[in-house]
């Protein structure tokens, strides 16, 4: 779930899945293979499944600019790491 669906189009969740599916569920910064919707994860403890979700990254941080070359697939940690990293920026003096 996006943080600030307001900023996002009403297709994001098919933006998205169409992003995910092109990059065969695969994380494209550390290439971890993430589930698939439909697959069987009984067998995965809630961090486990949270670690293999596959997200999408603005590469530019705008959620309006939904632009094919703007759209990173990513895992969640990759995510969160890249925007970690860009509030980590903005507080250096």
């Amino acid at each position: 779930m996006p943080s600030n669906p307001q900023r996002y189009p009403d297709n994001w969740y098919e933006i998205a899945l169409s992003i995910k599916e092109q990059a065969q569920w695969c994380c494209r910064k550390c290439n971890m293979q993430c589930i698939r919707p439909g697959e069987d994860t009984s067998g995965f403890s809630k961090s486990e499944r949270m670690a293999k979700t596959l997200t999408v990254h603005h590469a530019n941080y705008t959620p309006e600019d939904n632009r094919t070359e703007n759209l990173i697939p990513l895992c969640s940690a990759c995510h969160l790491g890249y925007h970690t990293r860009k509030k980590s920026v903005r507080f250096v003096g």
